[in-house]
């Protein structure tokens, strides 16, 4: 039951990535949940394990690559707020509420 769920939670986390991972590394994730399925169909509970192993690990370096297209979309994204925030009419300040200032000196 943990397996099957398992290659079901990792197709649909394939299916609803699709677009931010290399069909290479899909691929590598769909053949690794077709050994479990294959697995499953016999009674060998190491065989069970180590497809599943496999399956967690493509699984892994799907979600590395995902993570890592993702922050890079993010540093384009910082990079281009940063240029953007050289306005000359910008100017760096400190707020001070006297009130707490008041209360620090009683």
């Amino acid at each position: 039951n943990s397996a099957e769920s398992t290659v079901y939670q990792t197709r649909k986390f394939v299916e609803d990535n699709k677009d931010k991972v290399s069909e290479d590394i899909q691929n590598k994730v769909e053949e690794s949940a077709k050994a479990v399925d294959e697995a499953l169909k016999g009674d060998d509970i190491e065989a069970i394990k180590d497809a599943m192993e496999k399956l967690s690990a493509e699984s892994q370096e799907m979600g590395k690559a995902i993570y890592e297209s993702e922050a890079a979309q993010a540093g384009e994204a910082g990079d281009a707020e940063d240029a953007g925030s050289e306005d000359p009419n910008v100017v760096d300040a400190e707020v001070v509420d006297e009130d707490d200032s008041e209360d620090e000196k009683k």
